[in-house]
């Protein structure tokens, strides 16, 4: 798939939904979070190509880490919607900036 038509297929597939929905695929442990400072479709391609450098730089930065089980007390708390989009077999997640990574 072109890089172009992998980015618009993403972003139509990328939609809010609550975590109550999530936490399946939570336990499962193939949720992931991207950092509101990164773009979700852009990184969810990245993931799509297998983009190992890019990738790598998010990790070490922090930018993009599996969830914890510290993201899903916050996020029950606080009952929360998040915006995500699957990169089988990963959900990639984001939301404010309170309820992201750190």
């Amino acid at each position: 798939m072109h890089d172009k038509e992998l980015r618009q297929k993403l972003a139509a597939e990328t939609g809010q939904i609550a975590w109550q929905e999530l936490e399946r695929h939570f336990a499962r442990g193939v949720v992931v979070v991207v950092t509101p400072e990164l773009d979700l479709v852009e990184a969810a391609a990245r993931v799509a190509e297998d983009d190992k450098r890019a990738l790598e730089e998010w990790m070490n930065r922090g930018q993009i880490v599996r969830a914890t089980d510290d993201h899903a007390r916050r996020w029950t708390d606080s009952e929360c919607t998040l915006w995500a989009v699957v990169v089988a077999p990963w959900v990639l997640v984001q939301g404010s900036r309170s309820l992201s990574v750190h």
